[in-house]
């Protein structure tokens, strides 16, 4: 008999006359995303069902309870929402036909299909943030390699192309250095690709949003990303930017969740240019750029997505420290476990570590290290020093 669509409870069965959750959250999803939204669920009261690949994913391995299926398996998307509260997400590989059709059938999504749309598909992104006034990069949709000549014409090569569906963690995002890399492309990608010019970019940004049920709203700080080898691996809070230009990413990333009617938490990444901030992408999830809010926010990202989505009130999103540095921790390229190496890690002064219980491999992300600290570079560098500990770069 098939596991999809079944529910396996990970802990027993409630004695009779036990009380019932206050609250039922479904997450399509059982990642670290979904193993953290768990632990803040525990703290809640709130009852979080996964839909997993597996019984070794992450959220089931820290106890999550769970619905076996794919995300791409409607009937397995049903079992799982059924007789919860709301059903939301850990990541952005489930059809938009899908939620269109739960939605129809009376399933609550938060966020809603349209707006988690914003996130799915990227060039749709791009035609509504532009058709909402917000600032976007310079675009185009590029069937042919006549239309990527054309748009090279207008902003010179090399240009970004970026798969609209499918792409993360830089995944789906290419540089074409003229026209054979984008024929090339092309030939891949019947569907055509989104192009965007080569910016000379400041730096790189996200701002967390909170949007509840009800309309109320939560901004975080502006944060900095640090991107190597087409990976995030390094959040800086606050981000070291004129206070002026955080608070306009801030009030942006408030205007877009208003626009798109976003409800959870959204994570806006922002790109900082001499000509000023444009949109980049969106994430209607707990994010990558959000996991230093667990030690370093009053109220964490996954905390306070479980309240938006439920409609309960927003908590704080007001920093703990005046400097928050988090590392992302990469498998090695030997393939060695980080977790072989954890006591090194523990032994720096102030650090966090947060290992997701995934099968080490090479750049895989396994876990991230924060620490909050009274000056940002003092703070990133006992950060980096752990996650090297962890990676066997350091000793």
């Amino acid at each position: 008999m098939s596991a999809v669509g079944s529910v396996l409870e990970s802990g027993p069965a409630p004695r009779a006359g036990a009380q019932a959750p206050s609250a039922r959250v479904a997450m399509v999803g059982a990642g670290q995303l979904a193993r953290m939204t768990h632990q803040a669920a525990i703290a809640l009261g709130v009852e979080l069902r996964v839909l997993a690949a597996s019984a070794d994913d992450p959220a089931v391995r820290a106890g999550a309870a769970h619905v076996l299926g794919a995300p791409d398996d409607l009937g397995a998307l049903r079992a799982l929402a059924a007789g919860c509260d709301v059903l939301t997400f850990d990541h952005e590989r489930i059809p938009p036909e899908h939620l269109r059709a739960l939605q129809d059938e009376g399933v609550v999504l938060a966020p809603g299909a349209g707006a988690k749309l914003a996130a799915q598909d990227k060039l749709h992104a791009r035609r509504l943030l532009a058709g909402l006034g917000l600032p976007v990069p310079a675009f185009t949709h590029a069937r042919t390699p006549a239309d990527a000549e054309r748009f090279a014409g207008e902003h010179g090569w090399p240009l970004i192309a970026k798969t609209p569906r499918e792409g993360y963690d830089g995944r789906g995002v290419f540089t074409l250095q003229g026209l054979a890399d984008a024929e090339r492309l092309l030939g891949e990608t019947p569907g055509g690709i989104l192009l965007e010019p080569h910016l000379a970019l400041d730096c790189e940004l996200s701002v967390l949003v909170a949007r509840a049920r009800g309309g109320e709203r939560v901004a975080y700080v502006a944060a900095q990303t640090v991107q190597r080898e087409a990976m995030c691996r390094e959040i800086l809070s606050p981000a070291p930017i004129d206070a002026a230009l955080a608070a306009q990413a801030q009030a942006l990333a408030l205007e877009l969740a208003e626009a798109i009617d976003a409800t959870g938490i959204m994570a806006v990444e922002l790109f900082a240019t001499p000509g000023g901030l444009l949109v980049n992408e969106l994430a209607l999830r707990p994010h990558n750029s959000g996991h230093h809010t667990i030690e370093g926010a009053v109220t964490s990202q996954f905390e306070q997505h479980l309240r938006a989505v439920l409609g309960w009130p927003l908590g704080a999103g007001d920093a703990t420290a005046p400097a928050v540095a988090c590392v992302n921790v990469v498998g090695p390229p030997d393939g060695s476990d980080p977790r072989t190496r954890l006591p090194a890690a523990l032994a720096v002064p102030g650090a966090h570590v947060h290992l997701y219980a995934k099968a080490a491999r090479p750049g895989r992300k396994l876990g991230h290290v924060t620490v909050c600290w009274t000056e940002l570079r003092a703070a990133r560098a006992a950060a980096l020093h752990a996650a090297a500990l962890l990676e066997g770069r350091a000793s």
